[in-house]
């Protein structure tokens, strides 16, 4: 029994400093996924050594120190995540606001109606599904009746990605930023006052045994879009499935880039995948925007038959508020996002 306790306790005192070492493969960064859980077997460990151990060797206070010390990491890794984090302000005085439901529809789902459901009872603006094919498209063909502007991507490898809108959308574009056949879709909404919002909706695929052996191209998709988002001046969201949680270092330097602010701190993790499994769930679907707009409303959807649950959210311009400058980069900053583009060439 100790033996087993010791041999836990020494993996997950490791483990949770893996994607620290900046590696790219799937078993280096798979602990940025399982952070909460983590955390909350490490709080066991640690009771167990406590409780079986009360005589401490020079070795048992060697893992006890140690479980501390990775707990105490990965809760200053996650804990501004949590609703423990005090919320800025959290309203401002709106100039016009956007709404859109964002998610994966799981592609071997069929639970169309179910889907159909949480997309009538919000009544977003914009509808965007990812993991969408041809059965999915045809499942949703009502959804045209009142949003009658959209993007069809329908795909058979997981990577499809359909767009609905109640209004026409300026400058509407897909393309396969990194890999062939993993879309992403950017357009300008445009509110009643006039005033455009850049969207890029990315559903980048992510580090794992069963898919991309390394995060190379799922990060170089984010960063890709982060240069892009640091040459524009409008207010900008980025949104969907990227495969990734908000603590990694990628998408910490993706809001760096672009100054961008993710709404769910103060207010929760919003783990959205896995939605059969609540002991194994990890916020894999964001929104992220500018400084010039806030988020009102973010509401996770019920579950609909996918492994993911969807998100919607309310965005609104703030007003009389211009779109700040991007932040400045480090020379390290610069680098690192060079890295991460060559990387997946």
């Amino acid at each position: 029994m100790e033996l087993v306790l010791y041999i836990f306790s020494i993996w997950f005192i490791i483990s949770p400093f893996f994607p620290a070492t900046g590696h790219p493969h799937w078993f280096f960064r798979t602990a940025d996924f399982v952070r909460l859980q983590s955390i909350a077997i490490e709080l066991v460990l640690l009771g167990l050594l406590i409780f079986f151990s009360w005589k401490f060797s020079t070795f048992e206070w060697v893992l006890v120190g140690g479980l501390i010390f990775a707990i105490g990491y990965q809760l200053h890794k996650v804990y501004k995540y949590s609703s423990l984090h005090p919320r800025k302000k959290p309203d401002f005085p709106s100039d016009g606001c956007v709404s859109i439901l964002a998610a994966n529809v799981l592609q071997d789902n069929k639970e169309f109606d179910k889907f159909l459901a949480e997309c009538n009872s919000f009544d977003p603006d914009l509808i965007l599904t990812m993991e969408s094919n041809k059965d999915w498209e045809e499942g949703l063909r009502t959804l045209e009746e009142t949003h009658p502007f959209s993007e069809k991507i329908p795909l058979e490898n997981y990577y499809g990605m359909h767009l609905y809108s109640k209004k026409e959308l300026l400058d509407l574009t897909t393309q396969n930023q990194v890999e062939e056949d993993v879309p992403s879709i950017f357009f300008n909404y445009v509110l009643d006052n006039g005033q455009k919002i850049f969207f890029a909706c990315l559903h980048p695929a992510p580090p794992s045994p069963t898919e991309n052996e390394t995060s190379e191209e799922r990060d170089a998709e984010l960063i890709i879009t982060g240069k892009h988002i640091r040459n524009l001046e409008k207010p900008t969201v980025v949104c969907g499935d990227m495969n990734d949680v908000v603590w990694s270092r990628t998408t910490r330097l993706l809001k760096k880039m672009t100054g961008m602010i993710d709404p769910r701190i103060g207010r929760g993790f919003f783990p959205t995948y896995h939605a059969d499994y609540w002991f194994m769930r990890f916020p894999l679907d964001h929104l992220f925007h500018t400084k010039d707009l806030f988020v009102k409303e973010m509401v996770r959807t019920k579950h609909f038959g996918s492994d993911h649950f969807g998100m919607y959210y309310e965005i609104h311009l703030k007003k009389k508020t211009v779109t700040p400058p991007k932040p400045k980069l480090n020379g390290d900053e610069k680098e690192e996002i060079r890295e991460l583009i060559d990387r997946a060439d």
